[in-house]
């Protein structure tokens, strides 16, 4: 049997319907983000006792859900491009991210504002950029940090996964128009030039980062969505090459689709390490009240988006059906994690600040004993949030086309 016969009949990542691994992708990532913000509340990252300052990988989380969104929101038009079918209709494609996102977030921006926000409450800017998700544009807002609210500052990652869902029609238009000039029907020459597109979209982070601190220091635009394109764009290069390994299964593709797959421990393992490498000052300070600096916010996107790609693309790649990926990422307590994983996102670090605010051990806490507490209340918050807001809504959700 030549390599082509094998190649051949490699079975191709799955492209279509549910993934239930990837439920368990964004289990982990919530998961990393409460960590390292148990980690950071309690102190445990900067009093410099033993290895606490590797919570601070968990930051790794953000970059998890980029890259998930790259890949799964990208890929119909990555199809589309590849396949020479119409593109998604923008204005379904929207209207379900919004019936998505915005719904549950309102419920957390609201219990917010009665609570912990009181002194916000009369402020028809505060509550007009909370409920749209633009808090970190505001050039002088009401709050201290340029991320929002304290309670709700893990949401500026929200307000970037917003901005490239509203760019992603038009990104997608151009990312086409650039891998159609090609005018040939090989798919892989056009998966090829898609690829290239790409890059060149995910490499303009670093100019944009640079922006951050030249010619004067501006903090606003390190958390712009520009800055995280390539993150983004990794995740939209796993739906390039899933899709390419489906419409063309006589090249290798698939067949390194597999092999990149079922090298999941040597990937995995490169994550751990990346992980580490993550969590040192060498990607930036280990508290939000220390300045950056261009190099270590370089090293952020690469070290974070690297480790991001080590551990999801195995999952991505992988057919169905896949052994490990099934037990390890798709056992029910995983996928019931992913289920829940926008809600634990939402409502972790109002209930983080209020447990340490009712004990008075801000920066005093332990990560061994309060951890346990914290994920418990913030996993149950979640799956209220999940069964009585998310999972009605996604009734309605799935009316529409897009």
């Amino acid at each position: 049997m030549t390599a082509t016969d094998r190649a051949v009949r490699v079975a191709p990542p799955q492209i279509t319907g549910h993934q239930a691994p990837l439920d368990g992708i964004r289990a982990v990532a919530s998961l990393a983000v409460l960590l390292v913000h148990v980690a950071g509340s309690a102190g445990t990252m900067t009093r410099g006792e033993g290895a606490g300052w590797l919570f601070n990988g968990g930051k790794v989380g953000v970059a998890l859900f980029f890259v998930l969104s790259g890949m799964l929101l990208y890929r119909p038009w990555a199809a589309a491009t590849l396949d020479g079918r119409p593109p998604p209709r923008s204005g379904g494609y929207l209207l379900k991210r919004a019936l998505r996102i915005l719904p549950a977030y309102w419920v957390l921006v609201v219990v917010y504002m009665v609570t912990a926000g009181r002194e916000y409450i009369g402020d028809p800017v505060s509550w007009v950029s909370l409920l749209t998700l633009t808090q970190t544009y505001l050039p002088d807002p009401a709050w201290t940090s340029v991320l929002g609210p304290s309670h709700l500052l893990p949401l500026w990652s929200l307000t970037v996964e917003v901005a490239w869902y509203i760019t992603l029609p038009l990104t997608a238009a151009v990312l086409s128009w650039c891998a159609r000039r090609a005018r040939t029907g090989d798919v892989g020459v056009i998966a090829k030039r898609l690829l290239l597109a790409i890059g060149v979209y995910g490499a303009l982070s670093f100019p944009f980062t640079a922006l951050a601190f030249f010619p004067e220091r501006n903090t606003h635009v390190g958390v712009w969505l520009p800055r995280y394109f390539v993150w983004f764009a990794i995740g939209m290069a796993l739906a390039v090459v899933t899709v390419w390994a489906r419409l063309d299964e006589r090249r290798p593709v698939a067949a390194l689709c597999r092999s990149v797959s079922d090298s999941w421990a040597a990937c995995w393992a490169a994550a751990a390490m990346l992980f580490v490498v993550g969590a040192t000052p060498v990607t930036g300070p280990l508290t939000l009240s220390d300045p950056d600096g261009f190099w270590t916010a370089t090293l952020h996107l690469v070290v974070f988006g690297t480790c991001a790609l080590a551990f999801a693309a195995p999952v991505a790649l992988a057919p169905q059906g896949h052994a490990i990926m099934d037990r390890t990422l798709a056992n029910p307590v995983m996928r019931f994690l992913g289920r829940v994983s926008y809600g634990l996102f939402l409502w972790q670090m109002i209930i983080i600040i209020a447990w340490y605010e009712a004990f008075d051990r801000s920066f005093r806490g332990s990560v061994l004993t309060d951890l346990p507490v914290l994920a418990a209340a913030s996993i149950a918050a979640a799956a209220l949030s999940f069964y009585l807001v998310e999972r009605p809504v996604q009734a309605v959700q799935r009316r529409f086309p897009g």
